[in-house]
């Protein structure tokens, strides 16, 4: 479920555009809001509609979202509030005024103020894409936004100036390699949200997360997802990942 936000006034690009990850103002951009550590708290899409941005956020971080960009608005000339809207979303032939989702365009279409869902099967776009989606892979002051697909999705612009989190963000692009992230992986059975995934000898490999079609995405080491000289594999709980 969804709320949409509404942030107005005539500092409201310039407010959003010091705290969050991506450009935002010109057209849909998804971001995220980081802590100063640079670990992702929140992600939304912002959407220009006429003179103001909707703010399209998970309902369970909205209250949290809110209380938290109304602490940095200071003197900037800004309104934020919660709106009525409902979103809509689908995929094929776009409805007029719906907008293509920035992130992928496998995640068809959303339409603000429209209701309802065309019963696509999000996981199993999500799962073969590995798009992240809020508190299933992207994990409030835990996960690291280059780590789950950020740069790859359009969610972060490393030419936009500062935003909160940023120093850590831009030296985990340009000073270090990443080492683990979230991947697609083949699995057979299943297994919960959340099950370690461990290799033969006991060490632990990842974390599995949303599974569909005998694929899921984990959160890997990459440095242990190779092929094991014992054929062992990987584990996690009673399912078989294969990398």
């Amino acid at each position: 479920m969804r709320r949409i936000l509404a942030v107005s006034g005539e500092d409201r690009v310039e407010f959003l555009q010091g705290l969050v990850t991506n450009k935002v103002g010109e057209v849909p951009a998804w971001a995220a809001l980081l802590t100063p550590q640079g670990k992702y708290l929140a992600d939304f899409l912002v959407v220009p509609d006429g003179g103001r941005l909707l703010v399209d956020v998970d309902a369970r971080l909205a209250d949290d979202l809110l209380r938290r960009l109304s602490m940095y608005k200071l003197r900037s000339k800004v309104a934020l509030e919660p709106t009525d809207l409902t979103v809509a979303r689908g995929i094929g032939e776009m409805p007029d005024a719906a907008i293509a989702d920035p992130r992928h365009p496998a995640l068809g279409w959303r339409l603000y103020g429209g209701q309802g869902d065309d019963g696509t099967d999000w996981d199993a776009i999500r799962v073969a894409h590995c798009i992240p989606e809020t508190l299933i892979e992207l994990i409030p002051n835990e996960t690291f936004i280059l780590e789950a697909g950020f740069e790859r999705l359009h969610g972060v612009d490393f030419r936009k100036g500062c935003y909160v989190g940023q120093e850590v963000t831009a030296r985990m692009k340009h000073k270090t390699e990443l080492r683990k992230g979230l991947v697609t992986v083949g699995i057979e059975g299943a297994a919960p949200v959340g099950t370690p995934i461990l290799m033969a000898d006991g060490r632990e490999a990842g974390t599995l997360f949303t599974q569909s079609g005998g694929r899921a995405i984990a959160h890997m080491r990459f440095d242990r997802m190779g092929p094991f000289s014992d054929g062992g594999g990987l584990t996690a709980g009673g399912a078989r990942i294969i990398p």
